[in-house]
Parts: structure tokens; sequence; C-alpha cells
């Protein structure tokens, strides 16, 4: 006799006709990723089975997990030493042998019960592989930081192939695994994530995807609340792993536009500055912007500093231990 849940699962793969997984990496989780757990198993299409890849400190380190009825949550410890923003990915999806990948970090929370079953819609068109969400500001996020997000995750829609390069440049292989889902028979074929990268292993994947054919969808009206109020060093520290990342894979990065993107966006904000003359957050647009594009400029030539300077500016310091 077959359990509720598995009733409830046999539900939803009848009618979505698609499985899903989703893979959490976390690292000193907070009561965010309860909340997304929570939303999670609210959802119209609820996952097969949640794999958190969780990051521990110290032998024995648990990872604490919301009581959530008929829930199906596998905790996989990961050393410290060997996470890697590609590679321990990349083993979350060996683990799992659903239709579709999920991916999301312990800080991004549903906007709504929808997210899954929207996620999923865009897998009915010929040759989309990957999908992934729209990302909201929250309440509390400067004025910036919200028109960044409203810049690079707009209201519209859009399923992009080879064909928008020349148009879109680097926005065409951008994807962000705060949310994003994976065809899993792709993902597969195409190798998976990279095993070691610092940074963007989201678009990597996304490039491969585009390269061998097949498209990426934007699905705005898949929701999550997730951003950043970072400081000046915190904004030039994340550019510089940008930078280095853009390095690293120069033969993927190096055949999109990526500058002009960041151009745009300066202009683009602030314009809306203007427009609302709220001229008093104009200095920190300019500090915002100064700190970013010399930190990414920084990154793309880490090779030529110091390693003591390279992991001062990194944001993820434990990527250069590796190198000893």
């Amino acid at each position: 006799m077959r359990t509720e849940q598995e009733n409830t699962n046999q539900t939803e793969q009848e009618t979505t006709g698609l499985t899903v997984d989703v893979i959490i990496p976390t690292y000193h989780s907070d009561d965010k990723l309860e909340r997304l757990l929570i939303m999670l198993y609210k959802q119209t299409v609820r996952p097969n089975r949640v794999i958190i890849l969780h990051t521990v400190s110290y032998e024995g380190e648990l990872q604490p997990l919301p009581e959530i009825e008929g829930s199906n949550i596998t905790v996989v410890p990961i050393e410290k030493k060997d996470f890697d923003h590609g590679g321990t990915r990349k083993y979350g999806a060996s683990l799992s042998d659903a239709d579709i990948l999920l991916f999301m970090t312990q800080d991004a929370i549903p906007a709504d019960e929808y997210l899954i079953e929207r996620l999923l819609q865009p897998y009915k068109e010929e040759g989309v592989a990957a999908s992934y969400a729209r990302q909201l500001a929250q309440e509390n996020d400067n004025l910036i930081e919200r028109f960044t997000r409203s810049f690079n995750y707009p209201k519209k829609s859009r399923v992009k192939s080879k064909a928008d390069v020349e148009q879109l440049g680097i926005k065409t292989i951008f994807c962000s695994n705060v949310c994003a889902s994976y065809k899993n028979s792709v993902y597969r074929s195409l190798g998976g994530f990279v095993d070691r990268t610092i940074f963007n292993e989201d678009m990597l994947m996304a490039a491969a995807m585009i390269d061998a054919g097949y498209r990426i969808a934007y699905v705005a009206e898949a929701r999550v609340y997730h951003s950043h109020s970072y400081t000046y060093l915190q904004q030039f520290s994340r550019n510089f792993d940008l930078g280095v990342s853009h390095k690293q894979y120069a033969e993927v990065f190096s055949r999109y536009k990526s500058e002009a993107e960041g151009i745009r966006l300066v202009k683009k904000t602030l314009d809306y500055l203007v427009e609302r003359k709220l001229y008093i957050h104009i200095a920190d647009l300019i500090f915002t912007s100064a700190f970013k594009f010399l930190g990414y400029q920084l990154g793309k030539r880490y090779d030529l500093l110091p390693m003591k300077l390279v992991r001062c500016f990194s944001m993820n310091k434990s990527y250069w231990d590796k190198l000893k």
C-alpha cells in the first residue's frame, strides 16, 4: 500500500511529468534556511528530495533542520577544505537521479508556493535545458541594490539561445544558482559543473548548454527573495572573484561582451536617480561602481599579484588554500 507522501509525489509527477530534487549547499546557515525548507514543502510541486551539502567547520558539526511533515531531506557533510562552488554542487548532482536538478542557496526564500511549478513550465518548450528564477530585493536593502536587482532580473521572462549572443552579450549565458534548475540528462551529457572554480559555475554550465544548441529560460514569474547589501569593500572582493573566474575561464567568457553590460547598469542607475531627484545617492553609486570596477580589473590580473594580496582581496579565501 502506498503512503500519503508517495501518493502526493505520484500526483505531482503525473501533473508535471518531471521529478525534481533540490540541492542546497549550506555553511553557518541562519533562520532563512528554515524558511526556505518550509516553503519548499508548501510548493504546488513538491521536491522528490532535498539534498543539503553541509560544509562543516569541525567534525560532528550538525545542520539544524525544521520538522516538516512528509519531508525527505538528506544532509551530506562536506569538509570545509573540500568545498568548491563547482565541485561541491557537482557532487550533489551525482546523488540525484531526478529529471530536474534545482540548485538553491541557503538564503533564497521562495516568494510563493508556485516557484517550482513555474520553473518547470519552460521545459515544455523544445530545447530548453535550464531555467532560473527572478531574484527580488528585500525590504531593508538600499536603493541601489534594489535597482540592480530589477535591472538583472526584470519583470519579463525570456528564453535565450545562441541566436541572442550578438544582442545580449554575456547576458545570454547569465544564470544564477541562487535558484536555477537544469535538465539532468543534458547536465550529465555535458559533464556537469566544472570541478574547480571560485565563482560562476552556473554561467559556465549555461555557456556549455548554449554552445551545444540548447536554450536557457529566465522565468520572471518564479520568484525568490535574495539580495545582499554589501559594503564597498565587499563589492570589491566579490568582483575580484568575478574577475578571477573570467580570467581562469577566459576561453568561455572572452567570447561574450561583459564590460558594456556593467557600464549600461551604471548609466541606467544614474538615470533612475536623476529622474527621481535622488541626488544624495549618486555619490554612493560612484563609490560602489568604482570598487566593483577596481575589484574586477584586479581579479582579471590576479596571476600578476602576490598570493598574500590575492587572498586579502578575495571573498572566497579558502579557495586559495588548495593551491598550497
